[in-house]
């Protein structure tokens, strides 16, 4: 106990889309997207988060724009821990003594290698201890389901990178299923199809834009529509084409319907004891892609189970990472509770 009256402990939601760090005692105090540019001359970092991500699709030769993270884990070792490293020197006191204890998410279907690699960049960017909590487990605590007791919660975290389901009961993981699909394949099949459909090059900002606009898994009577600008991919010059939102739907739907399925798959494993218990207590979404417009209807009308979007989706897997720190003991006897079995 002694080290951490000194030194503020905190959780890191470490995305593929955005970090977030909480700090015991205050909250969350750091929300960036995990983006970083680099001078491709010096291989100095020039700008980090929100800065280096408005110059995607914008720099310079001498400039590259790396996103370190990829479906969850990290995909560009040196540069996530200069990342980390800036993060955690901009939110730890240099006047608080010792180093401190780091909470650091994990998608559910990580392996052991991929554990390690985020353990060790944690350490290298300042931590003193680093303890893994799944993904899954820390938002259904962010979004206050009551992990802790023998009933079964089911939760599905749609981030950027990967989308996390999970039936969670006497604070560990009963079963779970980790898919690579989430936001940015979201993102990648507007892109796609844009590019088939109208023949129009667009770059990620814009299907980005195109997805909280017009984005939705089921189509509706509200028909919307943007207009949106990019390269002809026949004769290269500028163009400007209009897409509706019942486009956007088959663009993406199936992306979506690979969710479900991840969805339905993990109802399938759940013990019937726990079964019963969701269909009371309903499923929770949390993550980004919960803010996908009428996601919790597609899922509710193929599981016939009531679906639920948290109140901060964004922020529920930061906010459970931040509160694991008061149950640091339970990490601590067992390193990999919470996650599935990697042998499984």
């Amino acid at each position: 106990m002694g080290s951490s009256l000194f030194s503020r402990d905190f959780g890191i939601d470490l995305g593929t889309a955005n970090t977030l760090v909480f700090v015991k005692g205050k909250g969350i105090v750091l929300r960036d997207p995990s983006v970083v540019a680099i001078n491709n001359q010096t291989g100095e970092i020039t700008a980090v988060g929100s800065e280096a991500k408005s110059m995607i699709g914008k720099t310079p030769e001498s400039l590259s724009i790396i996103r370190p993270m990829r479906d969850g884990v990290i995909a560009d070792y040196d540069t996530t821990s200069s990342m980390m490293n800036y993060y955690i020197g901009k939110v730890h006191n240099k006047s608080w003594l010792g180093k401190p204890n780091v909470m650091v998410c994990v998608p559910s279907g990580i392996t052991m290698v991929e554990e390690r690699a985020v353990v060790d960049a944690t350490k290298q960017a300042g931590a003193k201890h680093v303890y893994p909590i799944s993904e899954p487990f820390a938002a259904a605590i962010g979004a206050g389901l009551s992990v802790w007791e023998p009933t079964g919660n089911m939760v599905v975290d749609i981030g950027g990178g990967t989308t996390e389901v999970a039936i969670i009961s006497l604070g560990g993981i009963v079963t779970s299923k980790s898919i690579r699909i989430a936001g940015d394949e979201i993102d990648e099949q507007i892109l796609y199809y844009v590019r088939k459909q109208k023949d129009l090059i667009i770059g990620e900002s814009t299907a980005e834009q195109i997805k909280v606009e017009l984005g939705s898994a089921i189509k509706t009577d509200d028909e919307r529509s943007m207009e949106i600008r990019g390269r002809d991919a026949v004769f290269g010059l500028p163009k400007t084409e209009t897409i509706t939102s019942s486009e956007v739907v088959d663009a993406i739907s199936d992306t979506i319907e690979d969710m479900i399925h991840a969805v339905v798959e993990t109802l399938e494993n759940a013990p019937p004891e726990l079964s019963a218990d969701i269909m009371d207590r309903g499923i929770v979404l949390t993550g980004g892609g919960a803010m996908l417009r009428n996601l919790d209807e597609a899922i509710k009308q193929q599981t016939k189970i009531p679906v639920f979007v948290a109140d901060q989706p964004l922020d529920c897997v930061a906010i459970g990472t931040g509160k694991s720190l008061d149950h640091i003991e339970h990490f601590k006897n067992s390193p990999t509770i919470a996650r599935r079995n990697i042998l499984n």
